[in-house]
């Protein structure tokens, strides 16, 4: 009875002294204990993620500065590809502009298109709802993004920023990226490399 109903144990008041009610003693002690430990382990889940979104927050800090920094357009771009590389410790970055001033930098991780490109419709959903797709992609993405190395990428994301285009980042690690992660953080980076990238476009050169 009192396992089914543990709440009710510890609000029996049982008296000191030896004898039958020993063995229910121990019990509202076990009860406790128990939560003890249940209300530990809540606690230090806390913590971790509290320690793990604070990282974060420097993470995304120190891209929002280098992004500020950048003088260029050009510059914009490679502190978007040094910050995901440095910064966030990614395994393969892939940015892809859109309509954007050419660079022609003869670099692995830039893709430039123009906005017409018919290998674009395999990205046109999730640029369209501006969400970032997590977990594992579709072949006809992942060879877009990362082509020969395609087959290393166990997931990956990508994360559209508007007009400017979008990011495709992959992971050796099936868990790195999936479908049920929090997204606050990539939305955030998102805003910012769209913003930073319209506005350097615009800018003098």
């Amino acid at each position: 009875f009192l396992a089914d109903y543990p709440d009710l144990a510890l609000t029996l008041l049982m008296p000191r002294e030896a004898g039958a009610a020993t063995s229910l003693t121990h019990y509202q002690l076990e009860v406790l204990r128990e939560k003890n430990r249940s209300l530990s382990q809540r606690l230090k889940d806390l913590v971790t993620v509290a320690e793990e979104n604070q990282a974060l927050v420097g993470r995304v800090h120190q891209l929002a500065l280098r992004l500020v920094r950048a003088a260029s357009f050009r510059d914009t771009v490679l502190a978007i590809a040094a910050s995901l590389r440095e910064d966030f410790h990614t395994d393969l970055v892939r940015v892809c502009l859109t309509g954007m001033p050419r660079l022609m930098l003869d670099e692995a991780w830039l893709i430039e298109v123009d906005p017409a490109e018919e290998s674009l419709v395999p990205f046109a959903d999730v640029r369209a709802r501006m969400d970032p797709l997590c977990g594992r992609l579709r072949a006809d993405k992942l060879n877009f993004l990362f082509g020969e190395l395609s087959g290393e990428v166990a997931s990956a994301v990508v994360l559209p920023f508007g007009v400017a285009g979008f990011l495709g980042v992959g992971s050796a690690d099936p868990n790195r990226f999936h479908p049920g992660m929090g997204t606050v953080f990539l939305r955030q980076i998102a805003e910012l490399i769209g913003t930073a990238l319209v506005a350097a476009a615009a800018r003098p050169a």
